[in-house]
Formats: C-alpha cells, structure tokens, sequence
C-alpha cells in the first residue's frame, strides 16, 4: 500500500550485557487504547520481598528465553516457567516473580489489556 510504513525489528535485540535492574520496555499500544505489549529482560532478578504485582489490567505473558518462577500468593503456587511456557494472569491476582535464572536472560513478553 502506497504510504504505508513498517517497521521491524528483533525481540532478542539491543540486550545490554549489564543489567543490574530489570529491563522492561514498551514495544506498542498504551494502556489508554485498551493494549500495550512490552519485552522484560531479566537476568538473576526477582520482585522485592513483600512485593505482589496488582495490576489494573490482564496480562498475557509467555516466556521466550531462560527460566523463571511465579508466585500466585491467593494459592501459595510456585509456576516455574521454560520457554514457550505462557500464561494469562486475570487482573487484580496478585503476583510476583520468585526468581529469573542468573546464567542467561530471561526474555518475557507480555501484554496488557
């Protein structure tokens, strides 16, 4: 289509080798048109103690690299996730992110809606 413009790039891109706090980065949307989707890259982190993600909207997340564990605090379950693994988390269930693997980074992507 005449006037059209795309735009590629790579999700396993632009990866920094120091990550001393959790990447996280807006691919697309917002949250005020109803989706937004971001690429988090963790290496060894986890949600501070005492910490439970409440979050407003839906979040679908699958785990594209590495490992990680989430905690589901109503049900005290632990899913440790590999790669290809996904999972809708309902809004307002509280949760948070037991560990991240610290040999390689862990590659989310998860939308919101």
């Amino acid at each position: 289509m005449e006037g059209t413009i795309y735009f590629m790039n790579n999700i396993y891109k632009g990866i920094p080798s120091d990550l001393p706090d959790e990447l996280i980065e807006k691919i697309t949307g917002s949250a005020e048109k109803g989706v937004a989707v971001e690429r988090i890259i963790s290496r060894g982190h986890a949600s501070p103690p005492g910490f439970w993600y409440d979050q407003d909207k839906t979040e679908f997340v699958i785990l594209l690299r590495g490992r990680a564990a989430i905690l589901f605090k109503e049900s005290d379950r632990i899913l440790e996730m590999l790669p290809g693994d996904y999972i809708e988390i309902p809004s307002h269930t509280l949760h948070r992110v037991e560990w991240t693997s610290a040999e390689e980074e862990t590659v989310w992507l998860a939308f919101f809606y």
